[in-house]
């Protein structure tokens, strides 16, 4: 192995020991926002966690089973956590309001339960519309956790699903696949992401049977299950429109704009800061001129923050490469990205400032 292939093998190590230590620290949160550990070694454990560990069987090798770790082991998050949390996410200011009123709905909901006034059947299922990439799944893994911490929801889990992970192709089985799905999500949120699909294509398609079986269900479990849909603007609206019992179910809509230029650069420090990286100023100004060219000519093919993920992918490769050709990197070359780190190719040139 010679001296390059060294350099390049080190680089990628530190970068999947960083990517490791990342994705547990923010539990799989796309945007890398931290969030608390729910379900982690270092959480207090719930009364009897002890006691269920005793009674685990010893698995084929003698060894004892490690108990299976459950949302509901571990105790709520306090609100007043999760509202900061949700302060801290870039961007998305007009859902951070539209879940805060919902809280705040939810909060008087409880009290004037508590003193027995009368109160109206309140509906928590939701619809978020958006293009991809904007938050939507961030936002519902948050609204399981808030549901969770008001006494909503006892687990507060999240189980995302799309058409495939409803619909079956015969007669029958869509029923059995949807509801063993909405099983699962029971006591937490199900997030069916681009759910138009779910309309009829033909009149083979079983889309209707999974429409059905969720409404049942949602009736049946609305006291312990929230469904959130979600997709693209129009088809969401003709997918809704197209169903009265969709209509009367879900009567919350919130919309995800796509992220400007200052929020994806917000986006693409947050992730050099947390793997490591420092961007050198000319890096940075550069970068933001580039996030800020990517927003005003984004197209159909736009991926707000997975392009900026996968832009920091890139970068990341790239510096790995021209560090490969120094001698001896310093721990100050391994961090420092710069300009030319930036760049898609050799070719590219600097976006054109903007006109004032």
């Amino acid at each position: 192995m010679d001296k390059k292939d060294s350099i390049i093998l080190q680089q990628l190590e530190v970068i999947r020991s960083m990517t490791e230590n990342n994705l547990r620290r923010m539990d799989n949160d796309f945007w890398g926002t931290p969030v608390a550990n729910v379900g982690k070694s270092d959480s207090p454990a719930s009364p009897g966690a002890g006691e269920a560990k005793k009674d685990q069987p010893p698995t084929a090798d003698g060894k004892e089973k490690e108990p299976e770790v459950r949302e509901e082991d571990f105790p709520p998050e306090k609100i007043e956590d999760l509202k900061a949390e949700l302060d801290s996410y870039i961007g998305l200011e007009a859902i951070k309001e539209e879940v805060r009123n919902l809280i705040n709905m939810v909060q008087v909901y409880k009290l004037r339960r508590e003193h027995d006034l009368p109160t109206t059947d309140m509906s928590l299922h939701m619809v978020f519309t958006g293009n991809p990439g904007t938050g939507k799944t961030m936002i519902a893994r948050m609204m399981a956790r808030i549901y969770r911490s008001l006494g909503i929801l006892s687990k507060g889990q999240l189980v995302e699903v799309d058409r495939s992970g409803l619909v079956a192709g015969y007669v029958g089985q869509t029923a059995i696949k949807t509801s063993k799905v909405i099983e699962k999500a029971m006591g937490g949120v199900l997030f069916i992401d681009e759910a138009y699909a779910l309309n009829g294509r033909s009149e083979n398609d079983f889309g209707q049977e999974a429409i059905d079986t969720l409404l049942k269900a949602m009736e049946d479990h609305r006291d312990d299950l929230v469904v959130i849909v979600a997709g693209y603007d129009e088809p969401m609206e003709k997918f809704i429109s197209s169903n009265p019992g969709l209509q009367s179910r879900f009567n919350k809509y919130m919309y995800f704009p796509d992220y400007n230029g200052e929020e994806l650069m917000a986006m693409f420090r947050s992730r050099c800061k947390k793997n490591g990286y420092v961007l050198t100023e000319e890096a940075d100004e550069f970068a933001l001129a580039l996030f800020c060219d990517m927003y005003e000519n984004r197209d159909d093919n736009f991926g707000n923050g997975r392009d900026v993920r996968n832009r920091f992918e890139d970068v990341v490769s790239r510096q790995a490469n021209r560090l490969a050709a120094m001698e001896a990197p310093t721990k100050d070359d391994l961090m420092t990205i710069i300009k030319a780190d930036l760049l898609a190719s050799e070719d590219e040139e600097e976006p054109a400032p903007e006109e004032k």
